[in-house]
């Protein structure tokens, strides 16, 4: 079996995109936003070359091949996010008692489910934007990948059913789209 000697992912960076690269720490600006993340790891580098990204790793082993692989994935994700953004959709299903959803504050409260007298409440992460549409459609957009899916995740898992049969009792909020 042939062992590689050298690993390289070159990532392509558009032309309104900028990347500065110091140390551990990338840092990439474009017409959305910026993001900022530190990769650090001893083997690993991370190099800024002609107009995009190197990411390298000499002599790996599986878990380095892996993780160089990994860091190429959050730097397309990084670069996508600073220039179309990421959104989700979620649709809010009810069969007897319509809740309603109302975003306040960094918090997204979801009245009257199942009835209950309580509110639920799904945490809104910094830099991610929720808008409620047409009462039971909530829009999750967003720059960083990671925090709108964590968003969504929280409003998905704030109408979690417990002792019920979850075949029979289907109310609750559940991701649609993701774009």
């Amino acid at each position: 079996m042939v062992k590689l000697d050298r690993i390289e992912h070159n990532i392509i960076v558009p032309e309104e995109v900028s990347v500065s690269v110091d140390g551990d720490n990338v840092t990439i600006t474009g017409p959305k936003g910026s993001l900022s993340r530190e990769f650090s790891s001893p083997r690993h580098n991370i190099l800024q070359e002609g107009g995009g990204i190197l990411v390298r790793i000499d002599l790996p082993r599986r878990k380095e091949k892996a993780l160089a692989g990994t860091w190429n994935a959050h730097l397309k994700n990084m670069i996508k996010g600073v220039t179309e953004g990421f959104t989700y959709t979620l649709k809010a299903l009810y069969s007897h008692f319509p809740m309603t959803l109302n975003v306040s504050g960094n918090k997204l409260v979801v009245n009257n489910y199942f009835g209950e007298r309580v509110p639920r409440e799904a945490a809104i992460l910094s830099g991610v934007e929720v808008k409620v549409q047409n009462k039971t459609e909530v829009v999750v957009s967003g720059i960083d990948k990671e925090a709108v899916g964590q968003t969504a995740a929280n409003i998905e898992r704030c109408t979690t059913v417990k002792n019920r049969d979850r075949r029979v009792f289907q109310d609750g909020i559940y991701l649609i789209e993701k774009v």
